[in-house]
């Protein structure tokens, strides 16, 4: 019960970060869509720093252990073209059609019904899945600094490096 009740905190946290930085809106949608307007991008790679930075600073504490996937390329080409094809038809990404329904915009019950359905069809598909899809590309349990052999604090910085250059170049060029 104490899991569900942080998914429920944190899920809230992040509906309320991703209104107030104004990504449930449909032009920033799909100003992301046709690369016009690179407020989601920013939103996103933010966040993926902040939670590399947590998560390493919490597996180095010994507060968390790492349960690395595997890497498996058939499913996450197949898994992206489906929601790029989602997102663009739709207009909204799983996570901001719940915080647009949350605004009063209706027209993101579409999505939730759609991946509702399409949860279903994949658990249906997954026994055939599983000997086809998920067989493509199998890469193992792999991390970044696994695959240049360096502790995970060697690519860190710079990775933080090149977000902060690519923020910077992207107000620049006002996107």
């Amino acid at each position: 019960m104490k899991m569900l009740a942080y998914g429920l905190v944190t899920g809230l946290l992040f509906g309320f970060l991703l209104q107030k930085g104004r990504v449930l809106r449909y032009d920033k949608q799909l100003g992301a869509l046709r690369l016009q307007d690179m407020t989601i991008v920013k939103f996103m790679l933010s966040s993926v720093i902040v939670g590399m930075l947590g998560v390493y600073v919490l597996k180095d504490l010994g507060l968390v252990k790492l349960a690395i996937k595997p890497a498996i390329l058939g499913p996450v080409i197949l898994g992206g073209l489906i929601f790029g094809f989602g997102w663009g038809l739709l207009g909204y990404c799983p996570g901001t059609s719940l915080g647009a329904l949350g605004e009063g915009r209706w027209d993101a019950v579409w999505g939730i019904l759609g991946m509702i359905v399409g949860a279903a069809l994949f658990a249906e598909a997954y026994p055939f899945l599983e000997g086809t899809v998920y067989t493509w590309g199998n890469l193992g349990r792999i991390t970044v600094p696994q695959v240049f052999k360096v502790n995970h604090w060697v690519i860190i910085p710079p990775f933080i490096a090149g977000a902060l250059a690519l923020f910077w170049w992207l107000e620049k060029k006002n996107l």
